[in-house]
C-alpha cells in the first residue's frame, strides 16, 4: 500500500465503510488528500460520500501514500490521523526531502515525534552518494583526513576503508547518516 517514492501531493485513499463491506460492497471512492485544505473539509468528503450511513465507520480499503505515514502511526486501514494535514506541511517545509527523512526512519526508525526526527537528520546527515566508498572518499578529503600533498605512489584501498570508516555511518537508499 505504501509507496517510498511517492510525493506528498500524491497520497490518496479509497474511502469504504466496515458496513458496507460487511454487506458484501466494497462501495467507495478514491480521495486524494491534496485536494482538500485540511482534515475537516476531507473528513466531510468522506461523510458526504457515504451520507447513507448515519454514522459511517470509514474503512480505508486501499491508499497510497508514503510508507513513514504508516510508519509515524497516520494512516491504517481504519484509521486516519487529525493531524496527517499538519505533518505534511512540517515535511514540506522541512529543510529535507521526505526520500531523506524515509531513509533516516528506515536506519534508526521512529523517535517520540517528527521533530525529534528532523532533529536527529539535522545532526546526522551527511548526503547523497553512489556507493559507501564514494561517500568515504568524500569524507575524508572534506575533513582533511588525507592529506592533499599525497604522494602518487600512494594507493588508498577505498572499499576496506569504507567498510571500517561505515562502523559510525548508516545509509538507505544512498542517503548517509552519521550514527547518533
Amino acid at each position: 500500500m505504501a509507496n517510498v517514492h511517492l510525493s506528498l501531493d500524491e497520497i490518496q485513499i479509497y474511502v469504504g465503510t466496515y458496513r458496507k463491506y460487511s454487506e458484501g460492497s466494497i462501495f467507495g471512492k478514491w480521495l486524494k488528500l491534496s485536494d482538500y485544505s485540511d482534515f475537516h473539509e476531507l473528513q466531510t468528503a468522506m461523510r458526504e460520500l457515504h451520507q447513507g450511513e448515519e454514522e459511517p465507520e470509514f474503512m480505508f480499503q486501499d491508499y497510497e501514500n508514503s510508507a513513514l505515514l504508516e510508519q509515524i502511526g497516520l494512516i491504517s486501514e481504519c484509521f486516519i490521523s487529525p493531524q496527517i494535514y499538519e505533518v505534511i506541511e512540517k515535511i514540506k517545509s522541512s529543510d529535507y526531502s521526505l526520500e531523506v527523512i524515509e531513509s533516516f526512519v528506515d536506519c534508526f526508525g521512529i523517535y517520540d515525534s517528527l521533530d525529534d526526527v528532523l532533529e536527529k537528520i539535522e545532526q546526522s546527515y551527511n548526503g547523497e552518494f553512489d556507493s559507501d566508498e564514494d561517500f568515504v572518499e568524500n569524507l575524508l578529503i572534506d575533513t582533511v583526513s588525507i592529506p592533499s600533498d599525497l604522494p602518487s605512489y600512494v594507493y588508498i584501498d577505498w572499499t576496506k576503508t569504507a567498510r571500517d570508516v561505515m562502523m559510525d555511518y548508516s545509509a538507505s537508499n544512498n542517503y548517509y547518516f552519521r550514527n547518533i
